[in-house]
């Protein structure tokens, strides 16, 4: 079973790599862009619906302000990554916005933004493959009522490629992530040239006309439009999502690392705006009509939507208008778009990992976080990440729409609090700073970074404000939860570590007992058992007795007769049980030993049957392994196992095939 365990990680996972590797799991900045703006560049495919969905609420005259909604959430998007730039090169160790803030404003703050990060790096998971998965359904109808199990069978295949480690995934991911940078672009220009020739034809939807809810018939008038237009603003806000994952992966960037970090932000920047302008121009052009529940808000000749209608996504209706005639460049939209999503949790998986190892070396995760698995990946963070991801997409059933008005919460509180510590960082930095030069280099990042902070709590009063009663309570009660569960894990790895702590007194420790007691557990008169008192006989204890817990007292007589006929220098005692117990006789009577010399160590050895097959394991050792438990709270007392290796356990060691590579590599 062993064998069949092993083979199958190292066909998943693939072979362990030295530690001296970890450098060429490094990425260049070619494989850097599709790894880290996956997230970012996906959310293109979903921002300009979330926007036309918020503003169909009051009719068709509000989708005319689309492109103005999108203009401004473009502005934010640079205004953020300009901000960005200026925290990777302060702080290129990868902690991100985590360590920015425990350093400038306090570990409460920071852990808070952690806490922030981790809750949207499931729900980037969640949204992306949810998003995706409804991508692959519009394209193959087959899949249509499959999607949450589409979604989860995602999670599953990026969580192995991520367990591959960091350069694999990349090379995986660049073809698809660079392929929809291009049909992004040709959509743009051809749509732009189609545009101005006036050929563009409308799209699937144009026709139809939106029916505003209740009290929206004026349409964008009074205070009611300007709610509706900062829930558009807010909505349109995802786009901004993933740009705080260059900041926490920058360890994986190759050397110069803040350098080559804030130039790929710059880029991913640049083409997220220009993308996101590009499709929301385009579906006014065409006319695009996206409503949540089209089959009530949207009416053809005003009479309902057939109960068969299927509203597609933006892209897809944008791609059937702009590239109609060409139906095969079309399913090449939707497939490179539908492919990108899918694959655009892997940013997710490049960056909670890392935060995770960052917590987990401070303590406010389990240590277990921290370390790196066989590929130099850090894969309890990835299997924590995915477990988290499907548990998502299966409580919300795959629907987008509900998933987002959780996920831009965390993201813009991340951004404010970093901003403000970065505003902090350079202020203290210029209290000491006397070059003219450096001076004034620090001077305009912390100007940037001030238009940073004030930006980004203006959208994160407009998100509190817009989304809290859409599911955004939801997304801050698991921050505040996340948050008591990590400082409960730091006050008790400290409580541990002062516990643990060598001081002037720790006469306890070091004394040696003034004798051994050694005790031997006896079932049975059989190799384990003459082992175990070989093993006890050989640590030369002042005292040594064999003890058995009297279960079956038909048996004791036949057990004392083969103990005297071994003439063996060892007494053995018998314990009673008159409830047929094994552990309350042997603890009870450790106790009394330990009672009668407090200052005596005790040692008790258990013999233990080691077996090969998993359902052998059931079989045996369980009274074993209930004892030890009990006897490890027992003070002054050591638990000593005694193997015995069973004949199925031959060739288990774990170590067969490296001895079996160094014995080829013996001339």
């Amino acid at each position: 079973m062993p064998e069949i365990i092993d083979a199958t990680k190292r066909l998943l996972v693939g072979r362990p790599m030295r530690s001296d590797n970890l450098g060429r799991t490094l990425l260049p900045k070619r494989l850097a862009l599709p790894v880290f703006s996956s997230d970012a560049l996906s959310s293109m495919a979903y921002a300009p619906d979330e926007i036309l969905l918020m503003l169909a609420v009051a009719g068709v005259s509000a989708a005319a302000i689309s492109p103005w909604v999108g203009v401004a959430v473009g502005v934010m998007l640079l205004v953020v990554v300009a901000s960005y730039r200026q925290n990777v090169r302060a702080y290129p160790s990868g902690g991100g916005d985590y360590e920015i803030v425990t350093t400038n404003l306090g570990p409460s703050a920071g852990l808070g933004v952690a806490s922030a990060l981790l809750v949207d790096y499931v729900l980037t998971v969640a949204v992306s493959v949810s998003s995706g998965a409804q991508y692959a359904a519009s394209a193959l109808p087959a899949l249509r009522g499959y999607e949450v199990l589409v979604a989860v069978g995602i999670v599953v295949f990026l969580a192995l490629l991520n367990l591959r480690g960091v350069r694999e995934s990349s090379r995986v991911l660049a073809v698809p992530t660079y392929c929809f940078m291009a049909v992004m672009g040709a959509m743009a220009v051809v749509g732009a040239i189609r545009y101005y020739t006036g050929t563009l034809p409308a799209s699937e939807s144009a026709e139809f006309e939106i029916v505003p809810a209740a009290g929206m018939d004026q349409g964008l008038v009074g205070l009611g439009g300007a709610f509706l237009v900062a829930r558009a603003f807010a909505s349109g806000s995802v786009a901004l999502t993933g740009v705080e994952a260059i900041s926490n992966g920058v360890p994986a960037f190759r050397k110069p690392k803040g350098r080559n970090a804030a130039n790929t932000l710059a880029l991913l920047g640049l083409i997220s705006a220009a993308t996101l302008m590009m499709l929301v121009v385009l579906a006014q052009a065409t006319g695009v009509r996206y409503a949540e529940d089209p089959h009530t808000q949207l009416t053809l000749d005003g009479a309902p939507l057939p109960a068969d209608y299927v509203q597609h996504p933006v892209i897809s209706q944008l791609a059937e208008a702009v590239f109609s005639g060409a139906p095969f460049v079309f399913y090449v939209v939707v497939g490179v778009t539908g492919l990108v999503l899918l694959l655009a949790a892997n940013t997710a998986f490049a960056g909670f990992p890392v935060l995770g190892s960052i917590l987990g070396r401070d303590g406010y995760l389990p240590r277990q976080l921290h370390t790196r698995g066989d590929r130099l990946a850090f894969s309890n963070g990835i299997l924590t990440l995915g477990a988290g991801a499907v548990v998502l997409v299966v409580l919300f059933e795959g629907h987008v729409t509900s998933l987002i008005q959780l996920y831009i919460v965390g993201v813009f509180l991340s951004f404010t609090l970093s901003q403000l510590g970065m505003v902090r960082h350079w202020s203290r930095e210029l209290r000491t700073e006397v070059r003219p030069e450096t001076r004034s280099r620090m001077k305009r990042s912390r100007f940037i970074n001030t238009v940073g902070f004030v930006a980004t709590a203006g959208v994160l009063v407009i998100v509190l404000v817009t989304k809290f009663t859409h599911g955004a309570w939801i997304t801050l009660l698991a921050i505040v939860a996340l948050f008591v569960i990590m400082r409960g894990i730091r006050k008790h790895y400290d409580r541990v570590s002062e516990e643990l702590a060598l001081s002037g007194d720790d006469d306890e420790a070091r004394a040696l007992p003034s004798r051994v007691h050694a005790i031997v557990l006896v079932s049975k008169v059989h190799k384990p058992t003459l082992r175990a008192l070989a093993y006890a006989r050989a640590s030369r204890p002042q005292t040594l007795e064999a003890v058995t817990v009297g279960v079956d007292r038909e048996n004791i007589p036949g057990l004392t007769r083969e103990w005297e006929a071994l003439d063996l220098p060892v007494p053995l005692r018998i314990l009673d049980s008159p409830f047929r117990e094994i552990t309350k006789p042997v603890l009870k009577y450790v106790r009394s030993v330990r009672r009668e010399s407090p200052r005596d160590l005790v040692v008790v050895y258990i013999p233990e049957y080691v077996v090969g097959r998993w359902w052998e394991q059931l079989l045996h050792n369980q009274s074993a392994l209930r004892l030890k438990g009990r006897l490890l709270f027992t003070p002054g007392v050591v638990v000593a196992s005694v193997p015995w290796q069973l004949e199925s356990s031959a060739g288990q060691t774990g170590l067969e095939g490296v001895d079996a590579h160094r014995r080829r590599q013996v001339p």
